[in-house]
Protein backbone atom coordinates (compact mmCIF):
# COMPACT_ATOMS: atom_id res chain seq x y z
CA UNK A 1 0.00 0.00 0.00
CA UNK A 2 1.38 3.41 -1.00
CA UNK A 3 0.05 6.70 0.31
CA UNK A 4 0.83 9.83 -1.70
CA UNK A 5 1.07 13.07 0.30
CA UNK A 6 1.13 16.40 -1.56
CA UNK A 7 1.96 19.74 0.05
CA UNK A 8 1.30 22.59 -2.41
CA UNK A 9 3.21 25.61 -1.16
CA UNK A 10 3.61 29.13 -2.53
CA UNK A 11 7.03 28.43 -4.06
CA UNK A 12 7.35 24.65 -4.20
CA UNK A 13 5.18 21.56 -4.16
CA UNK A 14 6.41 18.55 -2.23
CA UNK A 15 5.21 15.06 -3.14
CA UNK A 16 6.08 12.13 -0.89
CA UNK A 17 5.09 8.49 -0.96
CA UNK A 18 4.78 6.43 2.20
CA UNK A 19 5.20 2.75 2.85
CA UNK A 20 3.52 2.61 6.24
CA UNK A 21 5.05 5.46 8.24
CA UNK A 22 8.28 5.47 6.21
CA UNK A 23 8.93 7.93 3.38
CA UNK A 24 9.72 5.79 0.34
CA UNK A 25 10.05 8.62 -2.21
CA UNK A 26 10.11 12.41 -2.16
CA UNK A 27 10.13 15.09 -4.88
CA UNK A 28 10.17 18.89 -4.76
CA UNK A 29 8.94 20.82 -7.82
CA UNK A 30 8.20 24.47 -8.48
CA UNK A 31 4.57 25.44 -7.88
CA UNK A 32 2.86 26.71 -11.03
CA UNK A 33 -0.26 28.66 -9.96
CA UNK A 34 -1.67 28.68 -13.53
CA UNK A 35 -1.16 24.96 -14.17
CA UNK A 36 -4.15 23.01 -15.49
CA UNK A 37 -5.45 19.79 -14.02
CA UNK A 38 -4.03 17.83 -16.99
CA UNK A 39 -0.59 19.38 -16.58
CA UNK A 40 -0.47 18.52 -12.88
CA UNK A 41 -1.72 14.99 -13.52
CA UNK A 42 1.01 14.42 -16.13
CA UNK A 43 3.62 15.74 -13.71
CA UNK A 44 2.46 13.41 -10.94
CA UNK A 45 2.44 10.42 -13.28
CA UNK A 46 5.96 11.22 -14.46
CA UNK A 47 7.30 11.43 -10.91
CA UNK A 48 5.45 8.43 -9.52
CA UNK A 49 6.08 6.18 -12.55
CA UNK A 50 4.84 2.69 -11.64
CA UNK A 51 4.01 3.36 -7.98
CA UNK A 52 0.63 1.87 -7.09
CA UNK A 53 -0.99 4.65 -5.09
CA UNK A 54 -3.72 3.45 -2.74
CA UNK A 55 -4.55 6.79 -1.09
CA UNK A 56 -3.84 10.52 -1.36
CA UNK A 57 -3.59 13.27 1.25
CA UNK A 58 -3.10 16.85 0.10
CA UNK A 59 -3.13 20.46 1.22
CA UNK A 60 -2.58 23.75 -0.56
CA UNK A 61 -1.74 27.29 0.53
CA UNK A 62 -2.29 28.56 -3.03
CA UNK A 63 -5.95 29.56 -3.46
CA UNK A 64 -5.74 29.54 -7.28
CA UNK A 65 -4.76 25.89 -7.30
CA UNK A 66 -7.41 24.58 -4.91
CA UNK A 67 -10.13 24.13 -7.59
CA UNK A 68 -7.61 22.40 -9.88
CA UNK A 69 -6.43 20.18 -7.05
CA UNK A 70 -10.02 19.20 -6.23
CA UNK A 71 -10.67 18.32 -9.87
CA UNK A 72 -7.60 16.12 -9.98
CA UNK A 73 -8.41 14.36 -6.72
CA UNK A 74 -11.97 13.73 -7.94
CA UNK A 75 -10.50 11.75 -10.84
CA UNK A 76 -8.75 9.31 -8.54
CA UNK A 77 -10.35 6.02 -7.56
CA UNK A 78 -8.65 5.85 -4.16
CA UNK A 79 -9.42 7.28 -0.69
CA UNK A 80 -8.58 11.00 -0.69
CA UNK A 81 -8.15 13.54 2.12
CA UNK A 82 -7.92 17.21 1.15
CA UNK A 83 -7.05 19.17 4.28
CA UNK A 84 -9.11 22.33 4.72
CA UNK A 85 -11.86 23.89 6.82
CA UNK A 86 -14.27 21.23 8.05
CA UNK A 87 -11.79 18.36 7.80
CA UNK A 88 -11.04 17.00 11.25
CA UNK A 89 -7.35 16.58 11.96
CA UNK A 90 -7.52 16.22 15.73
CA UNK A 91 -5.64 19.52 16.20
CA UNK A 92 -7.51 22.04 18.42
CA UNK A 93 -6.94 25.53 17.01
CA UNK A 94 -6.54 27.96 19.94
CA UNK A 95 -6.46 31.11 17.82
CA UNK A 96 -8.81 34.03 17.19
CA UNK A 97 -9.95 32.83 13.75
CA UNK A 98 -9.28 29.13 13.06
CA UNK A 99 -10.20 29.52 9.38
CA UNK A 100 -7.18 31.80 8.88
CA UNK A 101 -4.71 29.07 9.81
CA UNK A 102 -3.15 27.46 6.74
CA UNK A 103 -3.73 23.75 6.28
CA UNK A 104 0.02 23.19 6.10
CA UNK A 105 0.52 24.73 9.54
CA UNK A 106 -2.24 22.52 10.98
CA UNK A 107 -0.84 19.23 9.70
CA UNK A 108 2.71 20.27 10.62
CA UNK A 109 1.51 20.91 14.17
CA UNK A 110 -0.12 17.47 14.17
CA UNK A 111 3.14 15.78 13.16
CA UNK A 112 5.17 17.87 15.61
CA UNK A 113 3.02 16.74 18.51
CA UNK A 114 2.79 13.09 17.48
CA UNK A 115 6.49 12.70 16.65
CA UNK A 116 8.16 15.08 19.12
CA UNK A 117 5.58 16.16 21.70
CA UNK A 118 4.76 12.76 23.19
CA UNK A 119 7.05 11.44 25.92
CA UNK A 120 7.60 7.68 26.37
CA UNK A 121 5.47 7.79 29.54
CA UNK A 122 2.51 9.14 27.57
CA UNK A 123 2.65 12.72 28.83
CA UNK A 124 2.99 15.62 26.45
CA UNK A 125 5.38 18.52 26.09
CA UNK A 126 5.21 21.70 24.01
CA UNK A 127 6.83 21.87 20.60
CA UNK A 128 8.03 24.88 18.62
CA UNK A 129 8.14 24.37 14.85
CA UNK A 130 10.38 26.59 12.74
CA UNK A 131 9.41 26.27 9.08
CA UNK A 132 11.88 27.78 6.60
CA UNK A 133 9.89 28.32 3.41
CA UNK A 134 8.52 31.22 1.40
CA UNK A 135 7.84 32.68 4.82
CA UNK A 136 9.73 31.88 8.01
CA UNK A 137 7.15 30.53 10.44
CA UNK A 138 7.61 29.93 14.15
CA UNK A 139 4.60 28.03 15.52
CA UNK A 140 3.78 26.89 19.05
CA UNK A 141 2.11 23.55 19.78
CA UNK A 142 0.86 22.81 23.29
CA UNK A 143 1.49 19.58 25.24
CA UNK A 144 -1.98 18.28 24.32
CA UNK A 145 -1.35 18.87 20.60
CA UNK A 146 -3.23 22.17 20.47
CA UNK A 147 -2.11 24.76 17.91
CA UNK A 148 -1.46 27.96 19.85
CA UNK A 149 -0.46 30.34 17.06
CA UNK A 150 2.94 31.70 16.19
CA UNK A 151 4.97 34.29 14.33
CA UNK A 152 5.31 34.91 10.60
CA UNK A 153 8.34 36.60 9.01
CA UNK A 154 9.54 36.93 5.41
CA UNK A 155 11.43 33.99 4.03
CA UNK A 156 15.15 34.01 3.30
CA UNK A 157 14.82 34.03 -0.49
CA UNK A 158 11.97 36.57 -0.43
CA UNK A 159 14.06 38.98 1.64
CA UNK A 160 17.11 38.61 -0.58
CA UNK A 161 15.08 39.13 -3.75
CA UNK A 162 13.39 42.22 -2.30
CA UNK A 163 16.73 43.69 -1.25
CA UNK A 164 18.26 43.10 -4.69
CA UNK A 165 15.21 44.67 -6.35
CA UNK A 166 15.15 47.80 -4.17
CA UNK A 167 18.88 48.50 -3.76
CA UNK A 168 20.54 49.45 -7.05
CA UNK A 169 24.10 48.48 -6.04
CA UNK A 170 23.13 45.15 -4.49
CA UNK A 171 22.45 41.96 -6.36
CA UNK A 172 21.19 38.46 -5.77
CA UNK A 173 23.93 36.15 -4.53
CA UNK A 174 24.32 32.46 -3.85
CA UNK A 175 22.77 31.63 -0.51
CA UNK A 176 25.43 29.94 1.58
CA UNK A 177 26.70 30.15 5.14
CA UNK A 178 29.47 32.78 5.35
CA UNK A 179 32.77 31.98 7.03
CA UNK A 180 32.59 35.12 9.19
CA UNK A 181 29.98 37.64 10.26
CA UNK A 182 32.13 40.56 9.07
CA UNK A 183 31.94 40.45 5.30
CA UNK A 184 34.91 41.87 3.42
CA UNK A 185 32.99 42.32 0.16
CA UNK A 186 29.41 42.84 -0.97
CA UNK A 187 28.68 39.14 -1.55
CA UNK A 188 30.03 38.09 1.85
CA UNK A 189 28.23 40.96 3.56
CA UNK A 190 24.93 39.98 1.96
CA UNK A 191 25.40 36.34 2.91
CA UNK A 192 26.16 37.33 6.48
CA UNK A 193 23.19 39.66 6.73
CA UNK A 194 20.73 37.21 5.19
CA UNK A 195 21.84 33.84 6.57
CA UNK A 196 23.21 34.84 9.97
CA UNK A 197 20.61 37.58 10.26
CA UNK A 198 17.79 35.08 9.84
CA UNK A 199 19.45 32.73 12.32
CA UNK A 200 19.39 35.57 14.83
CA UNK A 201 15.77 36.34 14.00
CA UNK A 202 14.80 32.71 14.57
CA UNK A 203 16.72 32.46 17.82
CA UNK A 204 15.11 35.63 19.12
CA UNK A 205 11.59 34.51 18.26
CA UNK A 206 12.13 30.98 19.60
CA UNK A 207 13.46 32.39 22.89
CA UNK A 208 10.34 34.51 23.35
CA UNK A 209 7.92 31.75 22.31
CA UNK A 210 9.69 29.21 24.53
CA UNK A 211 9.52 31.59 27.50
CA UNK A 212 5.75 32.01 27.02
CA UNK A 213 5.28 28.24 26.77
CA UNK A 214 7.36 27.72 29.91
CA UNK A 215 5.28 30.29 31.78
CA UNK A 216 2.04 28.64 30.66
CA UNK A 217 2.86 24.93 30.94
CA UNK A 218 5.86 24.85 33.30
CA UNK A 219 8.04 22.95 30.86
CA UNK A 220 10.26 24.05 28.01
CA UNK A 221 9.54 23.01 24.40
CA UNK A 222 11.47 20.88 21.96
CA UNK A 223 12.31 22.96 18.89
CA UNK A 224 12.06 21.36 15.44
CA UNK A 225 13.21 22.86 12.14
CA UNK A 226 11.63 21.95 8.80
CA UNK A 227 11.01 23.46 5.37
CA UNK A 228 12.96 23.55 2.13
CA UNK A 229 15.44 26.22 3.27
CA UNK A 230 16.15 24.87 6.73
CA UNK A 231 19.53 23.29 5.79
CA UNK A 232 20.82 26.77 4.89
CA UNK A 233 20.08 28.49 8.21
CA UNK A 234 19.66 25.84 10.88
CA UNK A 235 23.38 25.23 11.49
CA UNK A 236 23.69 28.88 12.51
CA UNK A 237 20.76 28.68 14.94
CA UNK A 238 21.53 27.89 18.58
CA UNK A 239 17.87 27.34 19.50
CA UNK A 240 16.99 24.43 17.18
CA UNK A 241 17.30 20.94 18.65
CA UNK A 242 15.70 18.73 15.99
CA UNK A 243 15.51 18.68 12.19
CA UNK A 244 12.78 17.01 10.20
CA UNK A 245 12.48 17.87 6.50
CA UNK A 246 9.41 15.61 6.17
CA UNK A 247 7.34 17.11 8.99
CA UNK A 248 4.51 18.49 6.84
CA UNK A 249 4.07 15.39 4.69
CA UNK A 250 4.21 13.27 7.86
CA UNK A 251 1.38 15.45 9.14
CA UNK A 252 -0.59 14.79 5.96
CA UNK A 253 -0.08 11.06 6.48
CA UNK A 254 -1.32 11.26 10.07
CA UNK A 255 -4.30 13.43 9.12
CA UNK A 256 -5.26 11.00 6.36
CA UNK A 257 -5.12 8.08 8.75
CA UNK A 258 -7.28 9.89 11.32
CA UNK A 259 -9.78 11.07 8.68
CA UNK A 260 -10.17 7.67 7.04
CA UNK A 261 -10.48 5.80 10.36
CA UNK A 262 -13.24 8.20 11.46
CA UNK A 263 -15.37 7.35 8.44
Amino acid sequence: MTLLCVDVGNSHTVLATFDGDRVSGCWRVRTQPRATVDEIQLLWRGLLRDAEVTGVAACSTVPQLLPVLRQLLDRLDVPVTLIGPGVRTGVPLHVDNPREVGADRVVTALAAHELYGRRPDGTGRPVVVVDFGTSTTVDAVGPAGQFLGGALAPGVEVSLDALAARAAQLRSVELTVPAKAIGKNTVAALQSGVVLGFAGLVDGLVDRVAAELMATFGVGPVVVATGGLHPLVVDSCRSVGERDPDLTVQGLRLAHEKHQSAR
